[in-house]
């Protein structure tokens, strides 16, 4: 077994190196003078199981590209299989069409990926769960669920606790967290009038008193989280916390946070945590270093997966 990393997310990249105490194979990636990228494969990979490591976030086509081309290297340098681990799938948003002559890129990405040469797919937390369907190969979708349930455990220990999801679409998720820590579940109905912008509309279930735990894939701007603590504070829930796999937090998304009612936004080590985020005072990052470091261990040594999801 080999691994490989972009760019991307070279600390996550290295955490799951130390966790699986393999080193990272040596190689360049590096572009030329007009942004083209160059990638030189520094070690023998001729019949080695070989995972790369790269997150398609921000800039996501720089980063995409950099994925293809590793991939197709490692291909032509003989590699017997590979993996692309894909913290976070860029694209993932764009499941499906919303209106008239727009695209499906989700499934376009997916098709770049299995053409470029990997075998199977290892990613956290898709936006939909009918992603794993636009690849034609074995694809993996793990949960960061089991890791910010221990946070939870070891945060609240008081039994006060009320899941939320900040929006219809979410209830699945934040249902299967509620289970797994016996807490009740309560809904925002929001209405959305543009992109990027929310209004929250009603707060469906008891949250007076309660410490709150709102639960969701993807931070973006941070409007629907900002808008959905706002309203829990307003029906008298004693703290709100949340819970994010994947912190994108593009433009001022740091800066509605930190003048939230959000006591506490958990992210994930997915997308490369930027300095507004390391700084900010009521922004955690939660680590899936070991989750995906078990996750390649047990593909290489074609065991299960799935058992990990109820860990």
């Amino acid at each position: 077994m080999k691994l490989v990393a972009g760019n991307s997310n070279r600390p996550l990249a290295h955490a799951i190196a130390a966790y699986l105490k393999t080193p990272l194979t040596q190689c360049i990636v590096r572009r030329f003078a007009d942004m083209e990228i160059f990638v030189e494969v520094q070690e023998n990979v001729r019949g080695e199981d070989i995972f790369v490591i790269q997150s398609t976030s921000y800039p996501a086509n720089d980063n995409l590209m950099e994925l293809l081309i590793l991939i197709d290297a490692l291909r032509r340098a003989s590699a017997r299989r590979i993996t692309a681990v894909i913290p976070y799938f860029g694209y993932a948003r764009q499941d499906r069409k919303t209106m008239p002559r727009t695209p499906i890129s989700a499934k376009l990405v997916a098709n770049l990926i299995t053409h470029a040469g990997v075998d199977r797919v290892l990613t956290v937390d898709l936006h939909a769960g009918q992603i794993q369907g636009f690849f034609d190969i074995p694809t993996d979708n793990l949960y960061a669920a089991p890791v910010m349930v221990r946070d939870i455990r070891s945060r609240f220990t008081n039994g006060n606790i009320t899941v939320v999801s900040p929006d219809v679409g979410g209830v699945v998720r934040a249902r299967g967290l509620a289970s797994r820590i016996d807490a009740p579940l309560a809904i925002i109905d929001k209405r959305r009038d543009r992109p990027g912008e929310s209004e929250v509309m009603n707060v469906i279930g008891n949250v007076a008193g309660r410490d709150c735990i709102m639960i969701d894939d993807i931070i973006d701007s941070g409007g629907t989280l900002c808008n959905a603590a706002a309203a829990l504070a307003e029906r008298g829930a004693k703290s709100v916390v949340a819970y994010i796999t994947h912190g994108v937090l593009s433009g001022g998304a740091v800066a509605k946070i930190m003048a939230s009612k959000i006591e506490k936004l958990l992210i994930t080590d997915t997308i490369v945590p930027t300095e507004a985020v390391r700084v900010a005072a009521n922004i955690e990052v939660l680590s899936l270093a070991g989750l995906i470091g078990e996750a390649i261990l047990r593909t290489s040594g074609e065991k299960s997966v799935s058992t990990l999801f109820f860990e």
